[in-house]
């Protein structure tokens, strides 16, 4: 049973709850980006023609006389019913006259903003901003995320004497002093113990990367190894979480001899390092290992995100000066093309860029936390909210969960590849253009990387939109297959083929229009894995023994896997 906290304790539980949600809610809200979205901006921008003054008349003249009714009669506000929003799955908030009073002044007072924010005549990169300032402020202001506000927090308060407040005090103020919400139970993961355990060897190191060969799960292997470079935000144990859904262990198992990037956690002795820096010493030299430690001419090569778009620079790099190390490329929820890249968009602006450029001219170091954080405002319903509500406002302990694990452990950036990284490829999106940007001092074309291509996009990926990762497709010169997975950008790439979860499609005809290819397609139930293996196969040679030990002469085994470059934290 709970142990009761005396009256004035539950209240001051609850009054300090309050006020901390309040100034985390505010802090939330001022650390969005609003470049060009002052007071006098929008003004202008509401009220820039008669006909926008009169739909903003209008608009308002509605909304307060819907507010006016509500007020009316308050016991009479009818039910908002939205499945879809399962914030409100609780039945008091369609039973109880208050609660259905609360949510429906929150749905016209959501309504009235989105419209207000369409009715602003701004140019097309604000008016994105301005959306996503209006949808951030809305979800930040819910009912649902204010303890005297939320049905369920105030029953777990009074089942358990007040003691969810205190408990959910406590983890607040932890998670504000880490400076990151608390997504899932930590103790239950440990890099090394229950994540990243493919059996492997560290066969190469430098100052940003360490390679990992795992060793072989079959009697035979391709003759063709696979080089899997994952992206440097993050560590690479995505591909390797635990024994039943790690992408790793899948590759051993069906004969591939795998390597991959292990990338570093950036120290501030590192901070200015480039992006010619990490094709050479991320790509290049990874390379040059793997075909030596392999006695093969060319390899597989694997990119994920943007680990994707720097191994094709570096691909395109090398066929400009007429190498070709690589016999298929293939490219998991990658950019080349950045023409749409979703709502993240509206944190790079030229005058974010050009800050970020003065800020590590002369080198520095962009907090992995900090990164975290900006992807989160993506879906913040989904990783951010949710979590102030159980951990805080239930006092709930965050479930144990290893994608939500590796979320939080991040990486350090040095400045100036990430500067270099925001202006050409986000904000002028010149990798697109042949020639255009020059790379360890070659021009680069894509077009020039004429081997067979594997591209995967998620359907819901909120970091790589797909058609934007479709367009990039049309961007290589080889024969390119497109297949779409179902989920978004991790849960969709992260998807076991024992499972038999989710579906994918599949089109072996690259149309000019992804909305064209996608209507043609053939939806394929459960993984995609199994998919791009068979692909893989016919790429990779014939087989032979598997090798009976990592590494070779040159390079030796330096540590076993998952190594020490990912156990640095960035925190």
């Amino acid at each position: 049973m709970p142990v009761n906290l005396p009256i004035e304790s539950q209240g001051d539980a609850l009054r300090a709850l309050a006020q901390a949600g309040e100034s985390f809610i505010k802090s939330f809200i001022g650390d969005l980006p609003r470049s060009g979205l002052d007071g006098a901006t929008l003004h202008r921008a509401l009220a820039s023609s008669p006909e926008g003054r009169e739909k903003l008349a209008a608009l308002q003249a509605r909304y307060y006389r819907d507010w006016l009714e509500l007020w009316a009669a308050p016991d009479a506000a009818a039910a908002v019913n939205d499945p879809s929003d399962r914030r409100f799955d609780a039945p008091e908030w369609n039973e109880l006259p208050w609660f259905r009073l609360v949510r429906r002044l929150y749905a016209l007072n959501s309504e009235y903003l989105a419209e207000l924010a369409e009715l602003a005549e701004l140019a097309p990169d604000t008016k994105r901003r301005l959306r996503f300032l209006v949808r951030q402020f809305i979800d930040a202001t819910a009912p649902t995320n204010n303890a005297a506000t939320n049905p369920e927090a105030i029953k777990a308060a009074l089942a358990s004497g007040g003691q969810s407040f205190a408990r959910g005090l406590g983890r607040l103020t932890a998670d504000l002093a880490r400076g990151r919400i608390s997504m899932t139970d930590e103790a239950a993961f440990e890099v090394g113990r229950n994540l990243a355990v493919t059996p492997g060897d560290v066969v190469y190191q430098n100052e940003i990367v360490q390679l990992i060969q795992y060793r072989p799960a079959t009697t035979e292997v391709y003759e063709r190894p696979l080089l899997i470079v994952p992206p440097f935000i993050n560590k690479y144990y995505i591909l390797d979480l635990q024994p039943s859904n790690s992408f790793a262990r899948f590759c051993v198992e069906q004969g591939f001899t795998t390597f991959v990037v292990s990338w570093r956690n950036i120290p501030q002795e590192l901070g200015r390092l480039t992006w010619d820096d990490y094709i050479e010493k991320g790509v290049f030299r990874p390379l040059r290992a793997v075909r030596e430690i392999s006695s093969s001419l060319t390899l597989n090569a694997l990119g994920f995100c943007v680990g994707g778009t720097l191994l094709a620079c570096a691909l395109a790099v090398l066929a400009a000066r007429g190498r070709r190390p690589a016999g298929s490329l293939t490219l998991l929820a990658s950019m080349l093309d950045f023409s749409d890249t979703g709502d993240i968009r509206v944190y790079v602006d030229r005058e974010y860029v050009e800050r970020c450029e003065r800020d590590y001219r002369e080198g520095g170091i962009v907090s992995g936390s900090r990164l975290a954080a900006a992807f989160a405002t993506l879906r913040a319903n989904d990783l951010v909210w949710f979590f102030v509500i159980n951990n805080y406002l239930l006092g709930n302990d965050p479930k144990p969960f290893d994608l939500l694990y590796w979320n939080a452990d991040g990486s350090n950036l040095p400045g100036p590849l990430y500067s270099y990284y925001l202006r050409n490829m986000y904000l002028e999106n010149s990798l697109r253009v042949p020639g255009k940007l020059r790379m360890q001092g070659t021009a680069v074309d894509l077009g020039k990387l004429r081997i067979p291509a594997y591209v995967l996009a998620t359907k819901e990926d909120h970091i790589v939109p797909w058609r934007t990762a479709y367009r990039s497709a049309h961007l290589l010169g080889g024969r390119t297959e497109f297949v779409l997975g179902a989920s978004g950008h991790v849960a969709g790439i992260v998807n076991p083929a024992n499972q038999q979860r989710r579906h994918h499609w599949t089109n072996p005809v690259l149309l000019p229009n992804p909305d064209e290819w996608l209507a043609a397609a053939q939806r394929q139930p459960g993984s995609w894995w199994p998919h791009w293996s068979r692909w893989l196969v016919s790429h990779s040679g014939e087989r032979r023994p598997a090798p009976a030990t990592s590494g070779d002469q040159r390079h030796e085994p330096i540590e076993p896997s998952p190594g020490s470059y990912v156990r640095e934290r960035s925190e």
